[in-house]
């Protein structure tokens, strides 16, 4: 990932402390929740993408699928972080290559190749260029390809109260952070948990925190997504319809798409390719 703000929240840093929790149960999960976004049980002779890997979880994932993996974040903490994971779990594979780069540099992109399938997962709309980043990431998609990505839901006014949130959580000192983060969360999940009590359900409550790599169906961790809603910037939103617009321009057929029903979170989507652009990129 990459902007041009000096604002940007530490996405690696946020990830270096996810990578305690990571477990094979977890790596289930997330191997689970892409086979059947994708719809693929398998991603055996496949190749994958990861722009923006953030922990590296997914492409791990994909490469337990089968896949030949290529992954990329533009923070060096988030390239640390996968790197390690591949040092736990696939130590030695050659047929999973990490590094540095971004997500909206064409250059970069170009000398990659193509790949079968491209997952950029909640990544785009940090890179402060949006529309510019969902346009590169078609890229490297080879002819039938799959581009499975997840993009802020456009709530309007709330979306706008959400970025000065996430713009004042990196403003304030970094021993501030804590704090802040509990300030913003405190009542959201008061008021969560005051709906479970009145239901009759506390545990459902308590289950959205233990039994959160399930009920999220990715294996990531409640708190670490906590403070990623509260102090990921940039921070850029689009209605399901935009992105789909967008996407069938430029020659993507839709598969399949979850939506956060008009709330706070981020729509899925996997399209596609059905038709290759004028410069289609080279193979490798």
């Amino acid at each position: 990932m990459t902007d041009t703000s000096e604002e940007r929240f530490a996405f690696g840093a946020n990830w270096q402390r996810f990578l305690a929790s990571v477990t094979p149960q977890r790596i289930e999960v997330a191997k689970q929740s892409l086979a059947c976004m994708l719809d693929e049980p398998s991603l055996s002779g496949r190749r994958f993408l990861d722009i923006g890997c953030g922990s590296g979880l997914f492409s791990l994932a994909a490469r337990e699928l089968g896949a030949k993996v290529h992954s990329f974040d533009y923070d060096p903490q988030s390239v640390a972080c996968a790197l390690e994971l591949k040092r736990r779990f696939r130590t030695g594979d050659p047929d999973w290559t990490i590094e540095q780069g971004s997500a909206l540099d064409e250059g970069y992109l170009r000398t990659l190749g193509s790949f079968d399938v491209v997952y950029a997962w909640g990544v785009l709309h940090h890179t402060g260029n949006m529309w510019r980043a969902l346009e590169l990431a078609a890229l490297p998609c080879a002819p039938e390809a799959k581009l499975f990505i997840a993009i802020y839901n456009d709530q309007g006014g709330a979306s706008r109260r959400w970025r000065l949130v996430k713009q004042t959580y990196n403003r304030v000192p970094g021993w501030l952070r804590l704090p802040y983060v509990l300030t913003i969360a405190v009542p959201f999940e008061g008021a969560r948990f005051a709906v479970s009590l009145l239901r009759g359900r506390p545990q459902h409550y308590i289950h959205s925190w233990t039994r959160y790599a399930d009920q999220s169906l990715r294996g990531m961790s409640r708190w670490t997504d906590l403070v990623d809603w509260i102090g990921g910037y940039p921070f850029e939103v689009a209605k399901p319809g935009e992105i789909f617009d967008f996407y069938r321009a430029g020659g993507f057929e839709l598969l399949r798409m979850i939506t956060c029903g008009g709330g706070l979170g981020c729509n899925q989507f996997v399209f596609k390719r059905t038709q290759l652009p004028a410069r289609a990129m080279p193979e490798t």
